[in-house]
């Protein structure tokens, strides 16, 4: 059931990853990106926690926010 949840949301981040993502310079803060910090997240976590995982990371990648290596928990 999770897996079906989730699809639709990883398809969209893949999407971004192959067709948005080459056409914009590289500005994460973080490793791994976050597109790839929000794939795993979803897998690990599920649609609720997962998804709250990557906005809460999302909104942290600015000039003003962390940087690293962060790790979905």
């Amino acid at each position: 059931m999770k897996k079906i949840l989730i699809a639709p949301f990883i398809f969209l981040v893949k999407t971004y990853q192959y067709l948005i993502s080459p056409l914009t310079p590289a500005t994460c803060r973080y490793s791994p990106t976050c597109s790839h910090y929000t794939i795993q997240a979803l897998k690990k976590h599920g649609l609720f926690k997962g998804g709250w995982l990557s906005i809460k990371r999302i909104f942290s990648c600015n000039p003003w926010g962390g940087k690293g290596y962060d790790p979905v928990p």
